[in-house]
Order: C-alpha cells, then sequence, then structure tokens
C-alpha cells in the first residue's frame, strides 16, 4: 500500500527546487525515476496533482500547452490561460524551451493550429515584445482607436483591439482602459464580450484582465472552475499548481473580495480526499 498522507506533506510542503533535489536523491539511492513510481501508485485527480507538482514550473507551462495543441482538437481554454498570463520574459524561457523539447517551433504549433485574429494575437504573445512603461502621448489615441474599432463601427475591426491590447505595457493598458471607460461610458470588458465571440473573445478579456491583475484573473478562473455542478478539474489543477509559488495570497485575497466565500472553503465543498488534502495545503490558510 502506498502512504498518501506522508507523500503529500513531504513533497506539498516543500517548493518546486527542493521537489527536483528529492527527485535526483531518490534516483541516487534507489535506482528509480521518483515520479514513474509515484505514477505506478496514485490513481486520477490525485496523480495528475502530485506528478504536476513534481515537474518544474517551465518545463509544466511548455508540456500544457504542448498537450493543448497536439492533443486530439485544440485546447484553446490552455493556450489563453499561459499566454496571457506570463510575463514576457517567462514567454520566451517557455519558447526556448518548447523547442529544447520537441525540436518544433512553438508558434509554428500553434499557428498550425488556429486560425484568424485569434492565431494573430496569441502570435504577437509568442513574441514577448510588449512596451516598457507608459507611453503618455498615446492613452487617448489608443483608447479611441479601440472605441472607433468597436462600438462606433458596424461591425468590429478586431486588428485593433489584437495590436493595441497585445503590444502595450499593463501599466500603460490600465491607462487606456480609463481612458476608454470616459469615452464609451462602460468596462473595455463589456466592448469585447460585446464585440467579439469565441476563443479570440477569451483571449481579449484574459488579456485585458491580466493587464487589471493577475491574481484577479486567477482568482476569478478558480471560481468559475468550481462553480455550479461538476469540477473543472483540469483548470483547479493548472492554476493551483502553477501559481502555488507564484502569487497564492494575492489570489487568495482577491478571491474573498471578489466571492462570498474564501477560496479555501470552495475547495474544501468541491473536492475530496487526497486530492482534497493536497489543493488545500496548496491554497494555505483559509480568509474567513
Amino acid at each position: 500500500g502506498t502512504d498518501e498522507a506522508a507523500i503529500l506533506q513531504l513533497l506539498v510542503a516543500r517548493s518546486n527546487a527542493q521537489r527536483q533535489q528529492i527527485k535526483t536523491a531518490y534516483k541516487t539511492l534507489f535506482g528509480k525515476d521518483l515520479v514513474d513510481d509515484l505514477k505506478s501508485e496514485l490513481t486520477g485527480k490525485f496523480e495528475t496533482l502530485i506528478v504536476s507538482l513534481m515537474t518544474p514550473p517551465l518545463a509544466y507551462d511548455v508540456t500544457l500547452l504542448h498537450k493543448a495543441i497536439k492533443g486530439a482538437g485544440t485546447n484553446e481554454k490552455v493556450l489563453v490561460e499561459v499566454l496571457a498570463s506570463r510575463t514576457p520574459q517567462q514567454v520566451k524561457d517557455i519558447v526556448t524551451a518548447y523547442r529544447q523539447e520537441y525540436d518544433a517551433v512553438l508558434e509554428e504549433d500553434i499557428a498550425g493550429d488556429t486560425s484568424g485574429h485569434f492565431k494573430r494575437l496569441l502570435v504577437i504573445l509568442l513574441q514577448a515584445n510588449r512596451q516598457k512603461g507608459i507611453q503618455q502621448e498615446y492613452i487617448e489615441v489608443d483608447a479611441q482607436a479601440l472605441f472607433k474599432a468597436g462600438e462606433q463601427k458596424f461591425g468590429t475591426d478586431e486588428q485593433s483591439f489584437v495590436t493595441i491590447l497585445g503590444n502595450r505595457s499593463a501599466e500603460h493598458l490600465r491607462k487606456v482602459f480609463d481612458a476608454y471607460m470616459k469615452l464609451a461610458g462602460f468596462e473595455m470588458e463589456e466592448s469585447i464580450k460585446r464585440e467579439t465571440s469565441g476563443s479570440l473573445k477569451d483571449l481579449l478579456l484574459a488579456v485585458v484582465k491580466c493587464a487589471r491583475s493577475v491574481p484577479a484573473y486567477f482568482a476569478e478562473t478558480l471560481y468559475y472552475a468550481m462553480k455550479g455542478a461538476g469540477t473543472d478539474d483540469d483548470t483547479l489543477i493548472r492554476v493551483m499548481v502553477s501559481r502555488s509559488e507564484v502569487d497564492m495570497l494575492d489570489i487568495r485575497t482577491e478571491f474573498r473580495r471578489m466571492f462570498a466565500c474564501s477560496l479555501f472553503s470552495m475547495i474544501k465543498g468541491d473536492t475530496g480526499g487526497d486530492y482534497q488534502k493536497t489543493l488545500l495545503l496548496l491554497c494555505g490558510g483559509d480568509d474567513a
């Protein structure tokens, strides 16, 4: 039998860097691969979660993207979540690591699997060339351009949305959103929901939300992964693993601010067993 509680405590209490050291030491001592051994002993969501935690963060992102493109159909949700939320430096590292791991160009793989303005914005995000800082003289110009491209036009000029939202810095975009609000009388997100649809809408919204606040974006992502009947465990695992050492405290704070419960209590009510225990350890405390 397997002592799940021990595995759980040992692995979750450590940082990812420490888990990598444990993996190396395990091989040295026993001549076996720890992840393979874990896979053979564990099952289901708990297995997926533990194996994810054993993967270095960069390798985890690279694997997520590869699976999203190479599986049957394309998992747009993963492409949106990863490429909208990672920093430009992280995206550059992902592109390099992807090439090393799969001997393929991530941009080509994504372009071959997507189309239209959705593809264009993903390709822009993959360049990781966002401008730095705030271009004071362009705040009003950008807000006007977005307003003309959407609300003022019969049909939508998606290219303007793609270019501006894909290339400007987060600080600059926040100023543009304020200016847009004054012009249009409602938030940028409202216009995107009205003017676009499908994957492009999801990606534009993710870019806007991440420009405002990455932790708030992930708080909302977690909430909707658990809200209602059934749980989107893939998303729950992905976010809890990839943010556990990045901004989990901020995500918890935003979650409590945005919704009528804490992240801890929602995970508790929505999951069970060792899977639940691991997620709760990753979450940390309860913000009751």
